[in-house]
């Protein structure tokens, strides 16, 4: 089953820079094969069910191994079975609106 999962890993115990360990989790995902798209509050993930869960679980361990005592995950999940819907998909869908707004006005 293909999803899209909104990810906010934030590790505790560490310090206020976050930056190390996000870099981290992101070469996870990107090792994983799976589709990201970086954001300011987390990474968006597009991929099969089992392959994500899997990144996620690996960037924990990550996280971990660099001297996180503690994670703080948030996790967003979007499934759909009408059709495949891409997170690219999604976005240009908002776009095209916010284009037919700007037309009419």
């Amino acid at each position: 089953m293909n999803v899209i999962v909104d990810l906010c890993i934030v590790p505790l115990g560490v310090g206020v820079s976050l930056s190390t360990y996000i870099a981290a989790c992101e070469r996870v995902l990107a090792e994983a094969g799976l589709e990201i798209r970086l954001h300011a509050n987390g990474t968006n993930i597009e991929g099969e069910w089992d392959d994500v869960f899997a990144a996620i679980k690996r960037c924990h361990g990550a996280v971990h191994e660099m001297g996180a005592p503690r994670i703080s995950t948030t996790i967003k999940v979007g499934t759909r079975t009408d059709r495949r819907q891409s997170m690219e998909d999604k976005v240009r869908s908002v776009e095209a609106k916010l284009g037919e707004a700007d037309i009419q006005s």
